[in-house]
């Protein structure tokens, strides 16, 4: 399974973005794609996830009501969209994949250690 994600960039506060994630190499229909982000200085944190069958996601509350992750399943491919950027959501972002969690427990989704694979990661820079 490879990820290859992009997007990224430099961004106005109050700006918007959209970051993708195409997948490569997958079998299943059943798996769970996150992102993560990881500002400088910080820990790397989870962002949002998408179960890849059914649907159903989760956010982390600090980018709740401003970020919007879906998928296209004929492309294999995840999004990030995310609005009202702010300075705190410079960072680089993570794609991952779970090919073992169906995705309906938050709790699983937002544990990094949980995702076998990981995207290169691209930098979203907010600029105020």
């Amino acid at each position: 399974v490879q990820l290859q994600a992009s997007g990224g960039g430099l961004v106005q506060v109050g700006g918007s973005l959209r970051l993708s994630c195409a997948a490569s190499g997958i079998t299943d229909s059943t798996y769970v794609m996150g992102w993560f982000r990881q500002a400088p200085g910080m820990e790397r944190e989870f962002v949002a996830s998408i179960a890849w069958k059914g649907g159903v996601t989760f956010y982390a509350d600090s980018i709740k009501d401003r970020f919007t992750i879906s998928r296209d399943n004929t492309k294999n491919t995840v999004y990030l969209q995310m609005n009202s950027l702010k300075p705190d959501d410079t960072a680089v972002y993570y794609c991952a994949l779970d090919k073992y969690s169906e995705g309906l427990n938050r709790r699983w989704s937002e544990d990094e250690r949980g995702y076998n694979y990981w995207g290169q990661g691209t930098l979203v820079t907010v600029s105020s």
